[in-house]
């Protein structure tokens, strides 16, 4: 993908998939701010990214919580007017949380996450808007992954944050389609991360023997390369997505590197979106 010039700001950016993702940009030529909460981490990013910078990008970051509505904003000034404007949000930030029943886990532990990962990506996305309509238009891309589509019991923060962003984003997509602004949802596999360690660290006794198990199979197995959901993330950054818009992608199971030949079928469907299930779609003669 050829992003040159493209203005893009991710974050969560300290490690893991959003380091793979802002390295992804700056190779195609874009400009790219990072951000996440450790300064010292995100120096780390900064001169990762840099590294592998076309000549001429700007690359630089700072230090901000995305569930912080001054920080957000303090970021979003900072990288607006450093790279002269915003083309592409990247909103990776995000957490496990607690771990365990809802009636065990630290409440208090419970809300922070929801306002990491809920919170975090309406401020962002609200922070772009703005700059991206004085562009005329844009792309926004979040970061989902199972605890949208599938109960995940010992995680309940993680899910239903999760679950609540991408119904977020349909909404978001629908709003901001008049001004050219894309809003899409990616869920880039099963990564082995920082967050898998917290979860096997965590043990059966927390986040359940079932999860514990397929955690420990996937660690051995290497999970899905975080290259295949950057790769993703730059598809929807570029040209060749335009219109495609409100959906809930799999970096690993769907067709994304030919979704702009489908165009017609995913404009305007209910495809690749969380909707209800009636008994008639499960070959069932009963109820609506």
């Amino acid at each position: 993908m050829n992003l040159q010039g493209k203005r893009v700001i991710v974050t969560g950016a300290s490690r893991g998939f959003g380091v793979a993702v802002a390295r992804a940009f700056a190779q195609a030529g874009a400009h790219v701010w990072v951000c996440a909460r450790s300064a010292a981490q995100l120096n780390e990013t900064i001169a990762s990214v840099r590294a592998v910078a076309q000549p001429g990008a700007k690359i630089n970051g700072q230090p901000a919580d995305v569930s912080d509505p001054a920080s957000v904003e303090s970021l979003f000034d900072a990288a607006v007017r450093d790279m002269g404007g915003l083309d592409v949000l990247v909103a990776n930030a995000g957490v496990y949380g607690p771990k365990g029943p809802i009636d065990q886990v630290d409440w208090a532990q419970w809300v922070q996450a929801i306002h990491i990962n809920l919170m975090g990506v309406v401020l962002t996305t609200r922070a772009a808007l703005a700059p991206m309509r004085k562009a005329g238009g844009g792309k926004i891309i979040v970061l989902s992954g199972g605890g949208a589509t599938k109960p995940m019991p010992n995680l309940s923060a993680y899910a239903a944050s999760k679950a609540a962003v991408v119904r977020y984003a349909e909404t978001l997509a629908e709003e901001s389609a008049a001004d050219k602004i894309d809003v899409n949802c990616v869920a880039p596999g099963e990564l082995n991360t920082a967050m898998l360690d917290e979860v096997i660290a965590a043990g059966p006794e927390r986040v359940g023997q079932r999860f514990y198990e397929a955690s420990l199979k996937q660690q051995k197995a290497g999970g899905t390369p975080m290259e295949v959901g950057a790769g993703l993330c730059l598809y929807l950054a570029s040209s060749a997505s335009d219109g495609i818009t409100g959906k809930l992608i799999s970096a690993k199971w769907d067709p994304w590197k030919e979704l702009h030949t489908h165009r017609a079928d995913l404009v305007g469907t209910d495809i690749y979106t969380l909707r209800r299930i009636v008994p008639a779609e499960r070959g069932k003669g009963w109820g609506s």
